[in-house]
This record gives structure tokens, C-alpha cells and sequence, in this order.
């Protein structure tokens, strides 16, 4: 009976916690709507307790929408293009 030695292609992976990988569009794009909406939540709050202004309020709060439009509409064309690379046949 023989028996070969198995020798990896590459050094091996390291031990221990990895770095945490830079965020990429999408990711960059919901923290920026993320921080969007706690702005518009900050006027909100603001406003209810008489510091803030009404139509700083209604400003933020329709920049928060946009940015939730924009961030929806980028998650749609992200999945429908997942879906068509799957479905397509090699």
C-alpha cells in the first residue's frame, strides 16, 4: 500500500480573529439612509418638545424618505440582478 502526501497549494489561513472587510456600496448605502432617518428622528423629537422648527422637521423627514426610496430601489436591482445571473445557464 502506497500512500501520498498531501501538500497545500498556499500557506495556511491564520489563526485568530479576522479583519472585518471594508463595506461595500450597498452596505455604505443603507448606513448612509440609516443615518438619514436618525437625523429626521433627532428633528422629529426636536420639534415635538418646542427646540426644533417645523420646517427643519419636514425637511429632514422628506430627505429620510428619499434616501429610503433610493436605498429600496438599489435592493431591487440587486436582486433582480442575483436572480438573472442564477437563473442564467452555463
Amino acid at each position: 500500500m502506497r500512500v501520498d502526501l498531501l501538500v497545500p497549494d498556499g500557506p495556511p489561513a491564520p489563526l485568530g480573529p479576522q479583519p472585518e472587510p471594508a463595506p461595500n456600496a450597498f452596505q455604505r448605502l443603507v448606513d448612509a439612509a440609516g443615518a438619514i432617518l436618525e437625523g429626521a428622528d433627532r428633528a422629529e423629537a426636536a420639534f415635538a418638545s418646542r427646540r426644533g422648527g417645523l420646517q427643519e422637521m419636514v425637511v429632514e423627514r422628506a430627505r429620510a424618505d428619499i434616501a429610503l426610496q433610493i436605498a429600496a430601489s438599489a435592493a431591487q436591482r440587486t436582486a433582480q440582478s442575483i436572480s438573472t445571473l442564477l437563473a442564467t445557464q452555463i
